[in-house]
């Protein structure tokens, strides 16, 4: 039985590759670290980076992890456009907010997403 939430585990193919997109472009702050399991935190939000596992969902599979930026939706992507992150879909409206899909380097979809404004 679930009892609440613990992280969020996301599958990479390169740790040391995933470790610098998280902490170098997202710029979150690992808080631990053992052997190839590195461990975020987003604001209450734990994230777990570790290697796939065998006969797992490869590269198409994964978790679709989301960040309220706090700068502006805007001021965000083009932080991390400067950093080669792409926005190919650009930014989506919706009446519940917006947003925008990137991807980290190992191919797993990222979200920056905006409540609605008022």
């Amino acid at each position: 039985m679930a009892m609440g939430f613990a992280n969020v585990w996301v599958p990479v193919e390169d740790v040391d590759r995933a470790v610098s997109f998280y902490g170098e472009v997202l710029g979150l702050s690992e808080v631990k670290r053992d052997g190839s399991w590195v461990e975020y935190e987003a604001e209450g939000v734990r994230i777990g980076l570790n290697g796939r596992e065998p006969g797992g969902a490869g590269v198409d599979g994964g978790p679709v992890l989301t960040f309220q930026p706090g700068e502006g939706l805007e001021a965000a992507i083009e932080d991390l456009k400067g950093k080669g992150v792409e926005f190919p879909a650009g930014i989506s409206e919706h009446d519940w907010g917006r947003v925008a899909t990137f991807k980290d380097s190992e191919g797993n979809e990222l979200q920056l997403y905006e409540p609605p404004q008022g």
